[in-house]
């Protein structure tokens, strides 16, 4: 209670100088207020970012998560234009003589009815919005690009972007602006997600077909997101067709999905459900051996329901549910038998309400509840002694938030709420049974509670000039233990023309739980961990300026800009550290993992281009990233600075996407980047530059001595080759009877068979050693059949 009567105190202060600052401009006319709500023609489905403006006085707005809108506007004529890249535009004409509330219906460009004007080029463009340091991608462009194994993948689309860089070869993690993939939010209707990795990182848990829309910010992060330091992924689920009942289904090389949507009650409640499963456990039998048989397989499930009870009030519900399972079993001669069950996954689910308190205050409430557990059951068994092991950990958090929108006036768009969940982490629970040994229990439960409360203001001063200031204050609590940050947040941007604009922003931020890890590619044995009153939250400092320019007539737009940050407390295990040490499984003692990290700090900068084309039949990007990025831990390397794992000088690619009719799609992507960082151990003999025929000039960091190579210990000290690699697409869509319609979809990775570097090896032949580069995705060609219904 009394954190509501603080927000509306806040409320009612910005409302009052909000009125103050702009009563000369207003004294001539009274001001009315117009809101309402934009959907999809066809299916009402919600459209966020849609823009709103006046013609005449060349203000606007736009429109929020939920499709809500709110602009105010002097008494009298005005010429209202309404605008989403994709969809036709609609212009209206009204007489403003009181507050109205009226909604809009936009209808996909193609299928625009002839009262619907076509204006494509206009949106809200990157010159015009303050925020910088944000990303965001349409379903239908994840659709169009070339996938791996038939899986659309929203996280493979985002690491072609600059600043947003892939792990290893065909992984799913990404590393944005120097940060670790701890430190991306990952947010799936308001739930956090925590492994987003599915085949061991191959596929993201995100299936596209039930993705409404998608946005990254790299860094100046509105005061409305906290908790981590790198990055925030933010996917909005569709909400499911109002209107009519339709449904979708892809078949692949190794997977399929489906999804269906329609009205429970028509114009009122609406559903959609999306399912997806691998056969890969299937199609693998054949090919293994009898004494030998593993087996693998993913699943996952998306369900929503969207309820409208009036214009004021909506009820959303939605959930996902998705699982990784791998069997493994070998038996040999003497009928010993040793086997191996692993199994991790998520599940998330958010309740939803949004209420319009007025034309100019909006509410979103949410109840959260988010999973991730990981199992493995070890059994050995030889003789007559069986020895098993069973270990789980998993994370688990229930949360609740609030989140206001107001909209004072046209220069004004207030954001404010308070957030709480609380954690239950369990790190290690360990039971180990042996025939005629009493079996041995560890159990670790963790247990702590983090909080947020803020307010942030875009505000346009002046024409040329608009700021947005906030301020986010988090707290956390372990135990007797209490840690109390402020987050100031600020993003700046001065038009210099009215398509050119010049921006700035910085952000603090911090990060109350940490992952461990001994790998780098998103292991479901990487374990989740909370600050305590021992280990620290990581806390960094972003700063980062730019240039947006946009091209209206040719719908281009251009942007560049350059950061740096600086983190604080970064943890990571002391070299040779495990979070489980033998002994202490084999004693069954309490391992005290707090003594097996290490604090650090970090540095990042760099560079960033985006040359980008979101309109006609050509479209695309080219991106470019110049970074660095840099670790000191007083522990490891001597306590000298060290590049990171995934430090990458040069990142490049190109993306297009050309559609000469309604029947064909055309796509292509290019990557380069800089080789990866290993750590190479000393004493490493006679290494084989023959192994590497890819490469002219290949960078050993060595002192020859006779037939000896002395490789020093320095962390990370041997850069990889530089990878590439080439990926085509075509499709062939094909409209049916009644509104159906089927896509072909084929693809192919790595076209040109570039034999990138997966990881090296070293490979001992009589007294030789020789370092070899083991490459894993080389020309894979994949198919895909859609179908609409």
């Amino acid at each position: 209670m009394k954190k509501n009567i603080l927000f509306i105190i806040i409320i009612l202060v910005f409302q009052k100088a909000t009125s103050q600052s702009e009563s000369k401009e207003q004294n001539a006319k009274q001001q009315h207020t117009l809101s309402g709500y934009i959907t999809e023609a066809g299916s009402g489905e919600n459209l966020s970012a849609v823009s709103i403006y006046s013609e005449q006085l060349l203000v606007g707005t736009s429109s929020n998560n939920y499709g809500f809108y709110s602009l105010t506007l002097p008494e009298g004529e005005h010429t209202l234009k309404v605008t989403f890249i994709g969809y036709g535009s609609i212009e209206k004409k009204l007489v403003l003589t009181d507050d109205i509330q009226i909604s809009f219906e936009l209808t996909q460009s193609e299928e625009s009815l002839e009262e619907v004007l076509i204006d494509a080029n206009r949106g809200v463009h990157e010159s015009e919005v303050t925020q910088m340091s944000v990303v965001s991608l349409k379903p239908s462009e994840i659709q169009d690009i070339p996938v791996i194994l038939g899986e659309r993948d929203v996280i493979k689309t985002l690491q072609l972007l600059p600043g947003i860089q892939g792990g290893t070869e065909g992984t799913s993690g990404f590393f944005v602006r120097g940060g670790s993939p701890d430190q991306n939010l990952i947010i799936l209707d308001e739930a956090p997600v925590y492994n987003s990795n599915h085949l061991f990182g191959i596929f993201s848990v995100f299936n596209g077909n039930a993705i409404q829309s998608i946005d990254t910010y790299k860094g100046g992060f509105p005061a409305r997101y906290g908790g981590r330091l790198s990055s925030v992924l933010n996917i909005q689920m569709k909400n499911g067709n109002k209107q009519k009942f339709s449904g979708k289904f892809d078949i692949g090389l190794i997977s399929s999905s489906i999804l269906l949507e329609g009205p429970l009650n028509k114009g009122k409640t609406s559903f959609i459900a999306s399912g997806r499963r691998t056969y890969a456990d299937l199609l693998s039998i054949p090919f293994q051996p009898d004494d030998v048989l593993f087996r693998y397989h993913f699943t996952d499930f998306n369900f929503k329901v969207h309820h409208v009870f009036n214009e004021k009030d909506k009820l959303y519900w939605s959930t996902y549910f998705g699982q990784d399972k791998f069997n493994g079993r070998e038996r040999t001669d003497s009928d010993d038998i040793f086997k191996t069950k692993l199994g991790w996954g998520n599940i998330t689910s958010t309740l939803r309400w949004n209420h319009q308190f007025s034309a100019n205050l909006f509410l979103n409430t949410s109840l959260i509840f988010s999973n991730y557990r990981f199992f493995a059951n070890i059994e050995d068994k030889f003789d007559d002694v069986r020895f098993t092991l069973d270990t789980k950990s998993s994370i688990d958090d229930i949360g609740a938030k609030m989140d206001f929108d107001y909209f004072p006036n046209p220069n004004h768009t207030v954001k404010l709420g308070w957030a709480s969940t609380y954690h239950t982490f369990t790190p290690r629970q360990t039971e180990i049974r042996e025939t005629g040994v009493d079996p041995i229990s560890v159990d670790q439960k963790i247990k702590s509670l983090e909080s947020a409360i803020y307010v942030e203001d875009d505000w346009r001063i002046t024409d040329r000039l608009t700021l947005n200031p906030g301020l986010r204050v988090s707290h956390f609590q372990f135990e007797s233990t209490n840690y109390l940050n402020a987050e100031p947040r600020a993003a700046l941007s001065y038009k210099l023309k009215h398509d050119f604009a010049l921006k700035a922003s910085y952000a603090r931020m911090n990060q109350y739980i940490h992952l461990l890890s001994n790998t780098t590619v998103g292991l479901p044995i990487d374990l989740w961990v909370s600050s305590t009153d021992v280990v620290k939250p990581q806390v960094s400092q972003q700063y980062a300026l730019g240039v947006a320019k946009d091209f209206y007539n040719a719908g281009y737009s251009f942007s560049f800009e350059s950061y740096y940050k600086k983190t604080d407390d970064i943890i990571g295990y002391k070299e040779g550290a495990l979070f489980i040490a033998a002994e202490g499984i084999e004693n069954g003692d309490e391992v005290n993992w707090e003594d097996n990290i290490t604090t650090g700090q970090g540095w990042a900068y760099g560079g960033e281009f985006l040359l980008r084309k979101k309109t006609g039949k050509l479209t695309g990007w080219l991106g470019y990233t110049l970074s660095w990025s840099e670790r000191q831990f007083d522990e490891l390397n001597r306590g000298q600075k060290f590049f990171d794992r995934f430090d990458r000088r040069h990142d490049v690619s190109l993306v297009s996407i050309y559609k000469p009719g309604p029947k064909i799609t055309l796509s292509g992507a290019w990557v380069f980047t800089t080789g990866i960082n290993f750590t190479i151990p000393d004493q490493v003999t006679s290494i084989s530059r023959s192994n590497f025929p890819l490469s002219e000039s290949f960078n050993f960091p060595t002192i020859s001595q006779g037939n000896t190579t002395n490789i020093t210990t320095e962390k990370n000290n041997f850069r990889a080759e530089n990878y590439h690699r080439l990926d085509l697409s075509i499709q062939f869509h094909k409209k049916k009877k009644k509104g159906r319609s089927s896509t072909k979809a084929f693809s192919i990775y790595n076209i040109y068979g570039r034999k990138n570097p997966f990881f090296y090896t070293i490979k001992i032949n009589g007294n030789k050693e020789t370092l070899t580069r083991v490459s894993l995705l080389q020309f894979v060609p994949s198919f895909t059949y859609t179908y609409n219904f």
